[in-house]
């Protein structure tokens, strides 16, 4: 590759023989160096795989949480450019092709971000509010830095402008309704967590109200109902999922 300047990538991982194959393989002729933190509680073969990659960097480690293993991933990179991955997403070909093109620019931005194209067991949601769905994932090291108060839903913290880059990261989410409630209870737990650091009062209204217009937003205003059977069982977990997450917020506050 004759390119202006490299990339590294990132990956976090547990559990994702399933789908790390696929992630390392859509970024072969397009990122120069792919960095893999693999939880060393992970039971399946993620490790195995991954390493069978003699041009893949991976190693165990101890989990700290979304943010600082990606912090500690980001330490081990040589690039000044990263892009952020996750073990369930995969660089499509168009992406390829205009990650490529990038490296031969000069960057306008410290941090750009793409448009995902997510699927729920299986189908495209194009609606739900989930498609373009953009994700801050291309970044400058130097200048950009991962959030410090989520532990769950981490996100890059960007002084100034973002950019976009226009080809789509594919995000293969939830391929099964047992998969996503094996998420379920550690993300709500994590997101109540946050709600506790932040500080927040509790309100009664915030169980009565917020998981039924989240289903009223998904499904109605921003037309899941247009993903057939996919987008109905969508918006009634993501609000069984707000409406949880603000009942361990209770159960915190409280007992």
């Amino acid at each position: 590759m004759n390119t202006t300047f490299k990339l590294s990538s990132i990956i976090i991982a547990k559990n994702e023989e399933s789908n790390i194959k696929r992630c390392i393989d859509s970024q072969l002729d397009c990122i120069d160096e792919i960095i893999i933190l693999i939880d060393d509680s992970s039971t399946d073969k993620t490790f195995e795989i991954a390493n069978s990659y003699t041009n893949v960097k991976v190693e165990k480690v101890k989990w700290q949480g979304y943010s600082e293993t990606k912090k500690y991933a980001v330490s081990l990179t040589n690039n000044e450019w990263i892009f952020w991955i996750d073990a369930d997403e995969a660089i499509t070909e168009k992406l390829q092709e205009e990650i490529i093109e990038f490296k031969n620019s000069d960057p306008k931005y410290y941090a750009y971000s793409v448009p995902r194209k997510a699927y729920f067991l299986g189908k495209w949601i194009k609606h739900s509010g989930w498609y373009p769905g953009r994700a801050t994932r291309l970044f400058n090291k130097n200048n950009v830095k991962f959030s410090e108060d989520n532990r769950v839903h981490e996100y890059l913290v960007v002084s100034g402008g973002v950019g976009e880059l226009n080809a789509d990261l594919d995000h293969f989410t939830d391929p099964t309704i047992h998969h996503y409630f094996e998420k379920f209870n550690n993300y709500t737990t994590l997101a109540a967590d946050d709600l506790i650091k932040k500080g927040k009062g509790l309100n009664i209204f915030d169980l009565i109200l917020r998981p039924p217009l989240m289903f009223i937003k998904m499904y109605i205003i921003k037309r899941g109902f247009l993903d057939g059977v996919e987008g109905f069982i969508l918006a009634f977990f993501s609000s069984a999922y707000v409406f949880t997450k603000y009942c361990k917020f209770w159960e915190k506050k409280v007992k």
